[in-house]
C-alpha cells in the first residue's frame, strides 16, 4: 500500500493542504473589518479539515480529530509547556505503538479468559508451535510457555517497547519474543497463530494465512473475523466479552 493511502499521512496532508486557503479567508475578514483572532482561525481551519477529509471519505472518526487538532493545538501552545515535554511524549508514543499509523493496528489487551479459551481449543497429546502476532506485553505467550513447558511458544511485537517489556518478563522463561512485523514470518512454521489485530489488518490477515498454514493447523481471531469467510468455529468467552474465532486449515 503506498503511504499516500494511509488515512494518517492523508489526515496531515489535508492539514497542510488547508492552512492556504485558511490564511485567505482570515485576510479576506481581516480587509472586510471582522479582524478574526487565533481562536476563529484555528475554528476556520479544522472546519475546512474535517470538509476535505469527509470528502476524500476519510473514516468518520477522523472528522472530529481533523476539526478539533487547529484548536487543541492553538490551547497547547498557551500552556507554555517545556519543548522537552512534548519531546518526550512523542518518544514515548513512538516507542509503543510504532508504526500504528501504517498497520491501524492499536494496543489491545486480550486477557486472560481469551487465553484460556484459545488454549482450549488447541490440538493435545503433542508439542505444538504457536505463534501470538502483535504481541504486545506477552500475556498469551508467557501464560502458554508456562503451561506447556514442551511447547514453542513465540509472541511478534513491531512496537519497541512492548517488545522490550516483553524481554525482561520472558527472563527465566522458555518464551521467546521477536520484534518486527509478522508479515516477514511463515505461518507454515507454526500449528496455530492467535492474532487481536484490528478489522483494517483482517483481509490481509487472511490472504497470508490461506496462502501459508499447512492443514492441520489454525487461525485464531479475537474479536475480529474475516469478511467473507466464516470462521470454522467460535468460542464464545464470557458474556459481554468479545469472541474467539478459528478458521481450521
Amino acid at each position: 500500500m503506498s503511504w499516500l493511502h494511509l488515512p494518517a499521512i492523508r489526515a496531515v496532508l489535508v492539514q497542510a493542504g488547508v492552512f492556504v486557503p485558511t490564511l485567505l479567508i482570515v485576510y479576506v475578514a481581516a480587509r472586510a473589518g471582522l479582524a478574526p483572532g487565533f481562536t476563529a482561525a484555528a475554528l476556520i481551519q479544522g472546519a475546512l479539515a474535517a470538509a476535505v477529509s469527509w470528502r476524500l471519505r476519510l473514516p468518520a472518526w477522523w472528522l472530529p480529530i481533523q476539526f478539533l487538532f487547529p484548536v487543541l493545538l492553538l490551547s497547547a501552545q498557551s500552556l507554555a509547556i517545556p519543548a522537552w515535554v512534548y519531546l518526550a511524549g512523542f518518544l514515548l508514543l513512538l516507542a509503543s505503538y510504532w508504526s500504528t499509523f501504517r498497520t491501524r493496528v492499536p494496543y489491545y489487551p486480550s486477557g486472560p479468559e481469551a487465553w484460556a479459551a484459545f488454549e482450549a481449543a488447541l490440538p493435545t497429546g503433542r508439542p505444538l508451535r504457536v505463534i501470538d502476532i502483535g504481541s504486545g506485553l506477552g500475556g498469551l505467550t508467557l501464560d502458554l510457555a508456562r503451561r506447556h513447558p514442551d511447547w514453542a511458544v513465540t509472541g511478534i511485537e513491531l512496537a519497541p517497547l512492548p517488545w522490550l517489556v516483553s524481554r525482561l518478563r520472558a527472563i527465566g522463561t522458555r518464551a521467546r519474543f521477536m520484534r518486527g512485523d509478522y508479515a516477514a514470518l511463515k505461518f507454515s512454521d507454526f500449528d496455530a497463530v492467535f492474532a487481536y489485530l484490528s478489522p483494517a489488518a483482517m483481509p490481509a490477515l487472511w490472504d497470508k494465512a490461506s496462502r501459508e498454514m499447512r492443514p492441520g493447523s489454525m487461525l485464531a481471531s479475537y474479536e475480529f473475523t474475516v469478511p467473507g469467510h466464516p470462521p470454522s468455529r467460535t468460542l464464545v468467552v464470557n458474556t459481554g466479552r468479545p469472541s474467539v474465532y478459528i478458521w481450521d486449515f
